[in-house]
């Protein structure tokens, strides 16, 4: 068989460590391993967008997408120098409207992302695709991964073009506070030349469970924000995201989008067209996930385990023994008492030493979860 010489980017970044836990769940498991709703999809929103397939056929969009949908995603966020359809572009999920972002905003032969971690590792290996140097810097353990200004501000070096931030973050479960967001952006301000960018990824928003959670968009005007309707809505399938940004941004993005995917699906920009048109919709899920966060942090004070209380999303992190590494621990987990978990070093350096958790599944089995990886750390410890 004749091997081709291959792209050395693609070879060198490593593959899914998430996949790779994911791929040893049986049909017995107690998965607390991948981001993914477990609820159902409000048929609604499906119907709404098969009617309007029957009336007008299953045809491209334009490569921003749908104007209305565009101008509607604009309307419902109202951030400061993003209105109007010309403020966003509809992407293939959440993480295509990242690359995007990446792709558009740096430039490989002179600057650099600085990625706040631990964080989802699809941010570092999209840099890395495109060629664009990336660096982390790691919140402190001492503190729970709290997001910290001072860390981050002293972490932007010459090179540093833009930071991504995850919040609520995926996985710590820690949100930006308004405080902590008011002191980066201020020190941002005030440093000259050429503007530090930021690129906040929201995904989690409507799994937020403090009242001081901040809105960077809100707050600095270099700001890009990528989302979409897979965690709020349970349509991780559906693929459907987008990039809003200032207009200038936006219309650069929207050349790298079309040369990557053309345009979004045309079914699930209908499908999220009827999201937005409905009020609270947005939301429909999120009492849901406020009940079941009670529930898991009791399990949790129950558990014994060193844990990170949910401020967001849906995830809960356990801290394992002294001296135990989280992907064997993952894999023996898995084994041994059939319990799916994440290893915390997926998500950096710093973040060794722990497991995350998705708390998604029904809250018996959940909590069976929790109890088990209890019981396999007081024998490991």
């Amino acid at each position: 068989m004749i091997v081709p010489a291959l792209n050395p980017r693609v070879l060198e970044i490593p593959g899914s460590l998430i996949r790779e836990i994911a791929g040893k769940k049986r049909p017995s498991s107690l998965d607390l391993g991948l981001g993914e709703p477990t609820l159902m999809p409000t048929s609604t929103h499906l119907q709404a967008a098969m009617r309007d397939v029957e009336a007008d056929g299953l045809r491209y969009t334009p490569n921003a997408g749908d104007p209305e949908l565009r101008r509607a995603i604009a309307t419902h966020y109202a951030y400061p120098g993003m209105a109007g359809e010309d403020a966003v572009c509809v992407t293939t999920g959440s993480q295509e409207a990242m690359y995007v972002a990446i792709k558009t905003l740096l430039d490989p032969a002179r600057d650099e992302l600085l990625v706040v971690e631990p964080a989802f590792p699809s941010y570092a290996k999209m840099a890395r695709l495109e060629g664009v140097l990336v660096r982390g810097v790691a919140m402190d353990e001492r503190d729970d991964f709290a997001f910290d200004p001072e860390r981050i501000l002293s972490a932007i070096g010459p090179r540093t073009k833009a930071v991504v931030i995850c919040s609520p973050c995926n996985p710590t479960a820690r949100v930006l506070s308004q405080d902590a967001a008011d002191a980066l952006v201020v020190a941002l301000q005030r440093r000259g030349g050429d503007p530090v960018w930021l690129i906040h990824d929201e995904i989690y928003r409507e799994q937020t469970y403090v009242d001081d959670a901040a809105s960077l968009a809100r707050l600095y005007p270099y700001t890009l924000v990528t989302n979409s309707v897979s965690k709020s809505n349970a349509l991780t399938g559906l693929r459907l995201g987008w990039l809003l940004a200032p207009a200038p941004v936006t219309k650069a993005a929207i050349k790298a989008h079309a040369w990557i995917t053309s345009c979004a699906d045309t079914f699930a920009q209908r499908v999220a067209l009827s999201i937005f048109r409905t009020p609270g919709a947005l939301q429909e899920h999120a009492s849901w996930y406020a009940a079941a966060r009670t529930d898991v942090v009791d399990a949790l004070d129950k558990s014994g385990l060193r844990f990170i209380a949910p401020e967001g999303s849906f995830y809960a992190c356990v801290r394992l023994p002294a001296g135990v590494a989280s992907l064997p621990a993952a894999h023996a987990l898995a084994a041994d008492e059939d319990v799916i978990a994440v290893p915390g070093i997926a998500f950096g350096p710093s973040f060794e030493g722990w497991l995350r958790l998705s708390w998604v599944g029904p809250m018996p089995r959940v909590i069976e979860g929790i109890e088990r990886i209890a019981k396999w750390c007081r024998a490991a410890g």
